[in-house]
């Protein structure tokens, strides 16, 4: 690769994980070629992009980037494979399914919504992350309910005792 094509593939690198909330770093090495091929199908299916990637440019490319990603230069040793997704949780889900058959992709490092998380015994926290839009349906749900206990009860016989009351209170003014 020369220099000019390296620098080309750490301003695509570096657009890449400027555009993504969330992303993953794993260690691969030592999977065999099927293995690989099932693992990037299972990140297909979960619509997760799957990319091995050189540490050096790997770092270069986080350096380019706004913010502090100086937490993950420690893990960037041995192989890496980044894997980029909308939902936090789904890198993390895809590992530990592909795990009951293999004993990688092991968790480096993952960067989810500007928070780290360092190393595989994470994996089993990172499978319970919720996605931006699941917090906002259970913060709905949560104010919806109050409003559904009351309009249950007044349409129920607790509706028709308040009735009661109103045209009680009504007669007496």
């Amino acid at each position: 690769m020369t220099r000019e094509e390296k620098n080309q593939f750490i301003d695509e690198l570096s657009q890449k994980l400027s555009g993504s909330s969330t992303f993953y770093i794993t260690d691969t090495m030592g999977l065999d070629a099927a293995t690989t091929s099932s693992l990037r199908r299972a990140c297909f299916k979960a619509n997760i992009e799957l990319k091995v990637v050189k540490n050096t440019l790997l770092q270069k490319a986080l350096e380019k980037l706004d913010g502090d990603y100086s937490e993950l230069y420690n893990v960037l040793a041995g192989p890496s494979a980044l894997m980029f997704a909308e939902a936090g949780n789904a890198p993390a889900k895809v590992i530990k399914t592909f795990r009951k058959k293999s004993e990688k992709p092991i968790v480096k490092a993952a960067w989810i919504e500007e928070s780290v998380y360092i190393g595989d015994e994470n994996l089993d926290f990172l499978t319970t992350i919720k996605s931006k839009e699941e917090l906002i349906g259970d913060i709905i749900a949560l104010l919806q309910s109050p409003a559904k206990n009351v309009i249950s009860g007044l349409q129920g016989s607790a509706g028709q005792k308040i009735a009661g009351l109103v045209k009680a209170l009504a007669e007496k003014e």
